[in-house]
C-alpha cells in the first residue's frame, strides 16, 4: 500500500513537526515503555517464583506480578492509546513535550521502585498517574463536548480507584484481599477492551475488505456490555457460585454471537486484522472458563488468564502494531517479525491457559514456555518498532 504524497498545499496545511519525536504523541513513549516491560517483566515474575533469583520487590512476587501487569503494563497501552486517541477524537492537543515526559517518567518511576525502593514510595508513586491521565482525558472530552467518549473517562477513573484499593487492602486499611482489587483492575480493563474493540475492529475489517459490511445488532451490542458489566461485577463484588457462573456464561454467548458477527474467518488473510479477532475470541473463552470455576471444572486461574494474557495482550499486540504504523505514517500491512508476535503471544496464551488444563503436571513447564514465548513477542515489537517511536513520521507530519 503506497503512503498518500503530501501536496504543497496539504503540506502548508499540515502542523510543522516540533520536538524530540518520541514525545509527540502519548502512543511512543507508553508503547514503547509497555513492550520493554512486557519483555523484562514476566520472565522476572517467573524466575522469582522457580526460586533462580532473589529480588526485594515491594510486594510479595504473586501481587507484584499480578499489579504489574494489570497497573503496569496494560495501564501504559490504555494511557498511550487514549493520550493519542484523545487528540483525533476532540481535534485538542494532548500532552507532549515535557509534560507527556513528566506522564512517561511518573509511569517509568513507579515500575522502578517496585524492585528497587520500600513499599510505601513505590505505592506513592504508582498511585499518582491515573488520577492524572483521568483528569485530563475527562478534561478534553468535556472541553470538546464529546459526550460519547465520557464512559471511558469514567473508567479510567475507576481505575484509580480499584488501584487505590488494591494499595489500601495491602496496607492493611482496607479490610478485604487485595486480588479483589486485582480483579476489579482486570474487570475494567476488560471493559475498556469490549468497548473500543468493538468499535475499531468491525471498522478495520470493513476498511480493508471492500464489500464486506458487518452489522451487529443493537440489542446484542447493548447485551453484551452490559452482560459484561453485570458477569464482572458479581465477580469483584459477589461471592463465587452459581449466578456468578450464570452471568458469565450468558456474557461468554454474548460475546462468541458478537464475534461471529463479525467474520472472523474473513480476515485469515490479513494478520494485522485475524490478531484483533483471535484476540477478541480469548474473551468469550476467558468469560466461560470463568462461568465453570464456581462449580470446581476449572481453576479461576484459566479465566483471568484467559482475559489478561490472551484477550488483553493478544489486542494489545495487535492495536500497538496497527496505531504505531499509522501514526508514524507507515503502511497498515504487518511485516513478518510483527506476525511472528502475533502468533508468539496467542501460543503464549495457550500455554498458560490450555496446558495446565489438559496437563497439571506441567504446571512448571507451561509457566517457563509461555513466558518465552510472550517475552519473544514484545523483543520482536522493539526490534521493528523502536527505531519508528524514536523518529519522526515518515510523510513528515507532526506526531
Amino acid at each position: 500500500m503506497a503512503l498518500p504524497l503530501l501536496t504543497p498545499t496539504a503540506a502548508a496545511r499540515a502542523p510543522a513537526p516540533r520536538g524530540w519525536p518520541l514525545l509527540r504523541l502519548g502512543f511512543r513513549p507508553f508503547y514503547l515503555g509497555a513492550a520493554a516491560f512486557a519483555l523484562l517483566a514476566v520472565p522476572l515474575w517467573v524466575a522469582l517464583l522457580l526460586g533462580a533469583v532473589s529480588v526485594p520487590l515491594a510486594l510479595p512476587p504473586m501481587l507484584w506480578h499480578a499489579h504489574e501487569m494489570l497497573f503496569g503494563f496494560a495501564v501504559a497501552v490504555i494511557v498511550g492509546f487514549l493520550l493519542t486517541a484523545g487528540q483525533a477524537w476532540t481535534g485538542l492537543a494532548t500532552p507532549r513535550g515535557a509534560s507527556l515526559a513528566a506522564l512517561a517518567g511518573l509511569w517509568l518511576a513507579a515500575r522502578l521502585a517496585g524492585v528497587l525502593a520500600p513499599y510505601g514510595l513505590y505505592a506513592l508513586l504508582d498511585l499518582l498517574l491515573l488520577p492524572v491521565v483521568a483528569a485530563l482525558f475527562v478534561g478534553l472530552l468535556w472541553r470538546a463536548g464529546n459526550r460519547r467518549n465520557l464512559p471511558i473517562g469514567l473508567i479510567l477513573v475507576l481505575l484509580s480507584l480499584a488501584n487505590g484499593a488494591f494499595h489500601l487492602a495491602v496496607a492493611g486499611v482496607l479490610g478485604f484481599p487485595p486480588v479483589r482489587a486485582l480483579h476489579a483492575g482486570l474487570a475494567l480493563i476488560v471493559m475498556i477492551e469490549c468497548v473500543i474493540a468493538g468499535r475499531v475492529i468491525p471498522a478495520f475489517t470493513m476498511a480493508a475488505l471492500p464489500g464486506v459490511r458487518l452489522q451487529v445488532p443493537r440489542a446484542l451490542e447493548i447485551a453484551a456490555l452490559a452482560g459484561t458489566a453485570l458477569a464482572l461485577a458479581l465477580w469483584v463484588l459477589w461471592p463465587a457460585g452459581p449466578v456468578t457462573g450464570a452471568a458469565f456464561a450468558a456474557a461468554a454467548a454474548l460475546h462468541a454471537a458478537r464475534l461471529w458477527h463479525w467474520k472472523p474467518l474473513r480476515t485469515r488473510g490479513r494478520p494485522i486484522l485475524w490478531i484483533l479477532h483471535a484476540a477478541y475470541a480469548w474473551l468469550p473463552a476467558g468469560l466461560a472458563l470463568l462461568a465453570l470455576a464456581p462449580f470446581g471444572v476449572v481453576s479461576p486461574s484459566a479465566g483471568v488468564h484467559a482475559l489478561a494474557v490472551g484477550a488483553t495482550g493478544g489486542l494489545i499486540i495487535g492495536m500497538v502494531t496497527r496505531t504505531a504504523r499509522g501514526h508514524t505514517g507507515r503502511p497498515l500491512k504487518a511485516s513478518r517479525p510483527e506476525i511472528w508476535a502475533y502468533g508468539l503471544v496467542m501460543v503464549a496464551a495457550a500455554l498458560r491457559v490450555l496446558l495446565p488444563l489438559l496437563a497439571p503436571e506441567a504446571l512448571v513447564i507451561s509457566l517457563i514456555a509461555a513466558a518465552a514465548a510472550w517475552s519473544a513477542a514484545f523483543g520482536l515489537y522493539l526490534v521493528v518498532f523502536t527505531p519508528w517511536l524514536l523518529g519522526a513520521r515518515l510523510d513528515g507530519k507532526d506526531g
